[in-house]
């Protein structure tokens, strides 16, 4: 495997994080269902599917993993700007966690999906909102700062609200069949108290806003995605599903 410096992305642990909600939205038994996940990193989520039976296929980068890359997933080195390598399909899912925000053109990476979805799959995404009300009054004050990740990470491309992610999908050719808001993520902006009833009690505070909010105070959103009946028609007849 190639090396570079470790990753910044880690797994995000709280009940209420983008990654949590992600996995809720797979069945807890795997049984050998078949796992694509694009822009895997280090393969944290890669690695919790392939302990639950599923079969896992994760693409990176090069410089995107390490050394302790988990040996329980297959791993392709491909560079997605320049589009999703060849990978032998049907998959009944396909992860795009925390990635479509920093592609110059995520809707080409995902108008080739479907052709890789099984019939029934689903795209899982996770994806950050930039209607968020930290972002809004970050701009309104003037401002727009260069973080290391979060709503503001220097690496994102795109800055989409709720609408402007529905539409990414819309015009890919997916219909979204469920949508989850996350919380504010409380105990990474105050690390020293993670894990503590203060924190864990705002983060639950958070998620609730969210729930209520989801355009103003949802700081993700985790989407389940399928492509419409007549894309998925013409994959059949191209033989392109199972």
């Amino acid at each position: 495997m190639a090396g570079g410096a470790a990753p910044v992305y880690e797994f995000k642990a709280s009940p209420y994080s983008s990654h949590s909600r992600l996995l809720a939205l797979l069945p807890e038994r795997g049984e050998g269902r078949r796992v694509l996940d694009v822009g895997c990193g280090n393969g944290y989520l890669a690695a919790i599917l392939a302990r639950r039976g599923y079969e896992v296929t994760g693409v990176e980068r090069a410089g995107g993993y390490d050394e302790w890359f988990p040996r329980t997933v297959r791993l392709i080195e491909a560079d997605l700007e320049d589009g999703l390598p060849a990978v032998a399909g049907p998959y009944d899912y396909i992860l795009c966690a925390d990635i479509l925000e920093h592609l110059r053109d995520p809707e080409r990476l995902l108008r080739r999906l479907p052709e890789l979805l099984g019939e029934g799959g689903e795209v899982i995404a996770s994806l950050p909102n930039s209607g968020h009300l930290y972002f809004r009054l970050q701009i309104l004050a003037g401002r727009f700062p260069q973080h290391d990740r979060g709503l503001f990470d220097r690496t994102h491309l795109r800055f989409y609200t709720w609408d402007g992610w529905e539409g990414l999908f819309r015009r890919a050719g997916f219909t979204l069949s469920r949508v989850q808001p996350t919380g504010t993520p409380v105990g990474l902006a105050l690390p020293a108290w993670e894990g503590s009833a203060g924190v864990r009690a705002a983060e639950w505070l958070a998620y609730a806003m969210a729930r209520a909010w989801k355009r103003l105070m949802a700081y993700q959103f985790v989407v389940a995605a399928r492509p419409g009946e007549a894309k998925m028609a013409d994959n059949r007849k191209k033989g392109l599903t199972q």
